[in-house]
C-alpha cells in the first residue's frame, strides 16, 4: 500500500463559516462534524478538518488544489460573484488574474481566515 495523505487540520475562527466558504468555491460540501472538526472532502479521499480555534492566533497557510479544467472557470465565476479577489501568483500582485503555469491554469485567493488557497489544473512539474 502506497502512502496517502487522508487528512489535514484547517485552523479557523468560525469552522462552519471557512468550511462553507471553500465547499462553495469548489462545489463541495460540507460533511457532518466529528467531534471539534468540520470535515470538506476534496474528492480523492482526502479531508480538510477544519477545527474552530476562536481568539488563539494561528499562522495562515496554503492550501493547493487540483482542479478539471471543465470546472475552473465556474469557480473563477464563484470567487467573482462571491466578491473574493483572486490572482495570478501567491503573493497576491496581479488581481483579477489568472496564471498558465505548466500548461494549465491557476489562481489564488485568501479564505476568510487568511490562508492562501490555490486552484491548479495541471500539477506542478516535480524535477
Amino acid at each position: 500500500m502506497a502512502v496517502e495523505l487522508n487528512h489535514t487540520v484547517v485552523y479557523a475562527r468560525d469552522r462552519q463559516v471557512s468550511a462553507e466558504f471553500l465547499a462553495e468555491v469548489l462545489g463541495l460540501a460540507v460533511g457532518a462534524p466529528m467531534g471539534p472538526f468540520l470535515p470538506v472532502d476534496t474528492g480523492n479521499g482526502v479531508t480538510l478538518d477544519y477545527y474552530q480555534q476562536g481568539d488563539e492566533p494561528f499562522t495562515p497557510t496554503h492550501y493547493a488544489f487540483l482542479v478539471p479544467d471543465d470546472e475552473f472557470d465556474t469557480m473563477i465565476d464563484r470567487l467573482e460573484r462571491m466578491r473574493v479577489t483572486y490572482y495570478a501568483d501567491p503573493n497576491h500582485t496581479e488581481p483579477g488574474r489568472i496564471n498558465h503555469r505548466y500548461g494549465g491554469r491557476g489562481a489564488y485567493f485568501d479564505d476568510p481566515d487568511g490562508h492562501n488557497m490555490e486552484i491548479i489544473t495541471r500539477p506542478y512539474a516535480r524535477r
